[in-house]
């Protein structure tokens, strides 16, 4: 069956495309994050522990929304490693950084989302798809505080 949400085709793909980046992003900071929480050590264990299980806890709730969302709009939602791989900004771990690297980390792929987030919103605006500006308007207000609450540990 077709769309018809009065959104054009183009742009639906448009949104979906930008989106899938979103939910590439959001997927692999979550993995990163969940890993953190596994792993991290030191003085600050029991505060990341339980941030870092605050944080993969949210990423999770989003992932399903924006998958949702891109699904929607009509269109096939990424879900596997390679695709997010191949979508992705974040770059991925190849060591067991320190308790405070792992921190600073997650701030700058936090910032990564939201840029890959402001990406997706023109096309969104000049599509007039509020539901999808709404959906972005929450995860920048999400990553920016999350953002915020990790540099915060390292001044």
């Amino acid at each position: 069956m077709d769309v018809n949400i009065g959104i054009s085709k183009d742009k639906r793909t448009a949104i979906a495309e930008g989106l899938s980046k979103v939910l590439a992003d959001s997927y692999m900071v979550y993995l990163k994050t969940h890993n953190y929480h596994w792993n991290v050590t030191g003085e600050h264990f029991r505060s990341l522990h339980t941030q870092f299980e605050e944080q993969y806890t949210e990423l999770a709730t989003a992932i399903d929304d924006i998958a949702e969302r891109i699904r929607s709009l009509g269109h096939r939602a990424p879900g596997s490693f390679r695709e997010y791989q191949e979508l992705t900004s974040i770059q991925e771990d190849t060591d067991q950084p320190k308790a405070l690297e792992m921190v600073r980390r997650l701030a700058v792929d936090n910032e990564t989302i939201l840029r890959t987030a402001r990406e997706t919103l023109p096309v969104c605006q000049e599509a007039d798809d509020e539901a999808t500006i709404d959906l972005l308007t929450q995860r920048l207000h999400i990553h920016s505080k999350t953002a915020w609450m990790l540099r915060s540990h390292l001044e």
